[in-house]
């Protein structure tokens, strides 16, 4: 197992652009987690793991294959993009993102830009059973170590994916299920009231909200009833409770 001890190597230096750099995980194809937990989850459902940086030594065995490299702990620090981090640091090759045939029910993020935000509704949608997530418009890196890390793991295993409005509403026609977008307008009808047992539901940024171009491919909108003086719910939680109120009613 080769030993790394300079910061100048080219795969430490390799290492960090991917935490960091949007475009050098792109142009790699590839993406960078931390952590023994998410290492061994990614192992279980079968990800792509190329090549784990462990402090010191490794800490468990790997499957054939994978390529494994040691550092001094304060090197493995230097190129996790958490903090104080333990390690390893290991990278991941990113699975082709496929857009489904057809959807019973489908929760579209526009324009969500905060990653644990985006992570949260990743895991939420994992752990409710939910079919997919579609991201439109500048939703934040779902390969981010930020966005992946807030989805614990669910990155391994939800189908989500990256499509233009286009895309959306060929899904939608193929899979005869109508759009709802949660909206803060006086045309909103109380979720509690709408169908929702097949459905997609379109949730967008707090502070911006659906585009215009969105809501006007929505069949209808929706509001999750709130007191009168509370501020709009963040985008993870509205995108949590409408999976919930979509799960219940199936």
């Amino acid at each position: 197992m080769e030993h790394i001890t300079s910061r100048k190597n080219p795969q430490i230096q390799n290492l960090r652009a991917l935490g960091q750099s949007r475009r050098a995980r792109a142009e790699a194809g590839v993406f960078v987690l931390d952590g023994e937990k998410l290492l061994r989850e990614a192992i279980q459902f079968s990800a792509r793991v190329e090549t784990v940086l462990w402090a010191e030594k490794a800490a468990f065995s790997l499957p054939e294959g994978v390529r494994q490299i040691t550092a001094p702990a304060s090197l493995v620090e230097y190129v996790s993009p958490l903090s104080n981090s333990p390690g390893p640091v290991f990278t991941i090759r990113m699975p082709e993102q496929t857009i489904p045939e057809r959807v019973d029910h489908l929760l579209v993020l526009e324009g969500v830009q905060d990653p644990g935000n985006v992570g949260t509704v990743v895991r939420t949608a994992n752990a409710l059973g939910f079919e997919a997530v579609a991201l439109v418009g500048a939703c934040a890196d779902l390969y981010s170590p930020k966005t992946a890390r807030a989805t614990m793991g669910a990155i391994f295993r939800q189908c989500v994916f990256a499509c233009s409005m286009d895309q959306l509403d060929a899904l939608l026609k193929r899979s005869v299920l109508p759009l709802y977008g949660a909206a803060l307008t006086d045309a909103a009808q109380d979720v509690r009231r709408v169908n929702l047992s097949l459905a997609a539901v379109a949730v967008g940024s707090e502070g911006q909200g659906l585009s215009e171009a969105l809501l006007a491919r929505c069949d209808g909108e929706i509001i999750i009833p709130m007191q009168p003086d509370s501020e709009s719910l963040n985008a993870a939680v509205a995108a949590s409770l409408l999976m919930w109120e979509i799960v219940r009613n199936q």
